[in-house]
C-alpha cells in the first residue's frame, strides 16, 4: 500500500494519501491546506481519488475540500455532528487571521462500524468524541494502520476546549477504541510526528494518568 503524508498549512496538518497499488484506487485524509501540493503528490502517485475523508470538521483540516472535489470527483464523507464545523470553516479561520475557502456538503456521512473499501484495501470507520463531537479514526486493520486526526498525538491527546470538546468523552473514545489495537498498530495523528498504539499505551501520559 501506498501511504503520503504531506504536512499543510500554518497549522501543521498530516494531509495523508493512500492507496492500492493493484488498482490505483486511493484516499485523501485531512486536505486542510497547500492544494497544488495535494493533488500534484495524487498526480505524482497515478491514483485515481475514490474518497475524501475529513476526520473531523475544523478550519485547518478542510480548506481544501473543494479543490480536490472539483479535481478528483472523489465522495466526499465526514461524520454529520461536524457538519455545522464544516460548514462554519470559512468565519472560524477568520477569527485566526486566516483564510479557507468554504467547503462542499458532503455526499454522505461517516457512521461507526462503517466500511469503505478501495482497491483490495478496507478503512473501518471509529467514532471518536472528544476533540469534536463528529470526530473520526479511520483504521486499516489488516495494515495495521490507524488515522486518529486529532484525537491521539504522539504523547499527548486532541484538546477539548473548543466548542463540542469534552476530555472524560474524548479519553472514553481512545480507551475503548484505540487502546485495544495491537501494540505495533502505526498512528498517524492530524499533526506531529507517527506514533504506535502501544508506545502510547505505555507512556502517554493522559492515558496513564
Amino acid at each position: 500500500m501506498l501511504i503520503e503524508t504531506i504536512v499543510v498549512g500554518p497549522l501543521g496538518v498530516n494531509c495523508l494519501i493512500l492507496g492500492d497499488k493493484q488498482s490505483n484506487e486511493g484516499v485523501v485524509i485531512d486536505p486542510g491546506a497547500d492544494c497544488e501540493m495535494i493533488l500534484g503528490a495524487v498526480a505524482r502517485l497515478g491514483l485515481k481519488i475514490k474518497y475524501l475523508i475529513n476526520t473531523h470538521g475544523h478550519f485547518d483540516h478542510v480548506g481544501c475540500n473543494g479543490p480536490i472535489l472539483k479535481e478528483t470527483g472523489a465522495e466526499f464523507l465526514i461524520h454529520e455532528k461536524d457538519l455545522a464545523l464544516l460548514q462554519m470553516a470559512s468565519r472560524s479561520a477568520h477569527k485566526y487571521g486566516l483564510v479557507v475557502e468554504d467547503s462542499p456538503a458532503p455526499s454522505r456521512y461517516l457512521v461507526d462500524g462503517m466500511r469503505l473499501d478501495f482497491g483490495r484495501r478496507s478503512i473501518e470507520v471509529l467514532h471518536t468524541p472528544g476533540h469534536t463531537e463528529g470526530g473520526c479514526c479511520l483504521l486499516l486493520r489488516n495494515e495495521k494502520l490507524v488515522v486518529t486526526g486529532d484525537t491521539l498525538f504522539a504523547d499527548s491527546v486532541g484538546r477539548t476546549d473548543l466548542p463540542g470538546g469534552s476530555h472524560e468523552i474524548l479519553m472514553a473514545s481512545i480507551k475503548e477504541k484505540l487502546m485495544p489495537l495491537e501494540d505495533d498498530t502505526l498512528v498517524w495523528p492530524g499533526h506531529g510526528p507517527s506514533t504506535t498504539i502501544g508506545h502510547e499505551r505505555r507512556l502517554n501520559p493522559y492515558i496513564n494518568d
